[in-house]
This record gives C-alpha cells, sequence and structure tokens, in this order.
C-alpha cells in the first residue's frame, strides 16, 4: 500500500518544481520592483550609494511560507498513517493472541 505515500512525494515534488518555475521568471516590464538600469559588464569601482538598487527579495515570501506548510502537513499525515497502520498490526495481534488464549485455556 504504497500508493499515499507516492501521492505525497508526487506532491512535494509538484510543488517544490511549481517554486523553481516562479523563481525563474523574468521581471515582467513595468514592475516597480524590477531594476531600472541593467550593469554592463565593464562596469566596476565605486557606485554611489544614492545609485544603489534598494535592497529587496528575490522571491516573495508566500510561496515559500506556503511551500514550508504544505511540507509540514505532508509529514504529519505520512506520520499519522503509519501510526494508524501499525497500531492495526498490534490489534490483529492482540485479536490473534486473545483467540489462542481462549482456545487453548488458560496455562500457567
Amino acid at each position: 500500500m504504497r500508493s499515499p505515500l507516492l501521492i505525497a512525494t508526487l506532491l512535494v515534488l509538484a510543488l517544490c518544481a511549481g517554486a523553481r518555475y516562479a523563481a525563474a521568471q523574468p521581471p515582467r516590464p513595468g514592475d516597480p520592483s524590477a531594476p531600472t538600469q541593467p550593469r554592463s559588464a565593464g562596469q566596476e569601482g565605486f557606485v554611489p550609494a544614492d545609485q544603489l538598487p534598494k535592497p529587496q527579495d528575490t522571491m516573495p515570501a508566500a510561496p515559500l511560507v506556503a511551500i514550508a506548510y504544505a511540507f509540514v502537513w505532508l509529514m504529519l499525515f505520512g506520520y499519522v498513517v503509519s501510526i494508524w497502520r501499525r497500531l492495526g498490526t498490534v490489534e490483529r495481534e492482540l485479536q490473534a493472541v486473545s483467540r489462542r488464549l481462549e482456545a487453548g485455556g488458560r496455562t500457567p
């Protein structure tokens, strides 16, 4: 019964691929957060502080938070499924022991 694990793995991979795709998008024209002047390859040395680009995130935080929450929920779901399966095994073993005790009688 590996299908839930396979589905969870594929879902995590799809989320990671989506984040990678979003990070690789070129800036849109007219986007105020895009740099205004591309630097030439030969530009080196001193740049006045008023001409430095403002610090900004290269990727918005919302997709990263969503991916983190999805990962945590998937891991929690996998843990609960694992516990549920192990508990079912223990219950079956206890029922088998109970049947053997009832059938064979009580021995000291």
